[in-house]
């Protein structure tokens, strides 16, 4: 992947997490709606705000980051609730993202069918395959982790790790097609978390007309108070 938080090309060194959480449009690929032209101010504020809260993140130790990790798992398992029969798609952490692969074998073992999200070709929206500790990984675009051999799954829950976010519930994340249109071809929209840690917070990501709001963002702080 190549292109930045608001659908414009940006260098593929930019990516280092799941396509599937980044949030913003790609104007005019397929599956994605009417084309949005992005307002180049907010590209280029978005660009300087990731790379600073990835920074911020990165600089915070890793027994810290994982302290919080664990209490965020926690608030999304009772977010989640009775995870029996249901879908449930996280995400394989990298650069410092909270680490819930302890919380996916926990919603498994209480009877969810855990899934990863596997890129299938740039500007379309992805699949998710089911997968559990154990089960075999293989590379993926962009040498993410994905399922070898899980069947196809639509998830009833998503999990996305944000960037950054603000008190109306909308994510900065990586930048890229995938999220919006991944949930334009669901059948049915699942219930939708964003995850991150308290620090990220700021006061707005300047939502654009092809952002979508969680339905809930989750910190080691717990639930974050929607605006208003």
């Amino acid at each position: 992947m190549s292109e930045d938080a608001d659908g414009t090309d940006d260098g593929a060194g930019d990516y280092a997490s799941p396509p599937c959480f980044m949030h913003a449009v790609e104007a005019g690929a397929p599956g994605a709606g009417p084309a949005v032209r992005p307002n180049p101010d907010v590209v280029r504020w978005r660009k300087a705000e990731r790379e600073r809260l990835i920074a911020a993140r990165l600089a915070v130790p890793a027994a810290e980051r994982e302290a919080w990790g664990e209490r965020i798992a926690g608030h999304l398992e009772t977010a989640i609730g009775d995870p029996q029969g249901l879908v449930v798609s996280l995400y394989w952490p990298f650069r410092g993202e909270p680490d819930l692969r302890p919380l996916m074998a926990r919603l498994a073992d209480r009877g969810a069918r855990t899934a990863l999200p596997v890129v299938v070709e740039r500007g379309r929206p992805l699949a998710f395959r089911a997968w559990r500790a154990g089960e075999r990984l293989e590379r993926g675009v962009w040498n993410i982790p994905v399922p070898a051999d899980g069947d196809a799954v639509v998830p009833q829950v998503v999990v996305a790790p944000v960037v950054g976010f603000d008190r109306a519930l909308y994510r900065l994340g990586y930048g890229g097609g995938f999220f919006d249109r991944t949930l334009a071809a669901l059948p049915a929209r699942p219930r939708v978390f964003g995850v991150g840690y308290r620090m990220a917070e700021i006061a707005t990501i300047h939502p654009q007309p092809h952002d979508i709001a969680m339905d809930a963002i989750l910190t080691e702080a717990g639930a974050v108070a929607p605006a208003g």
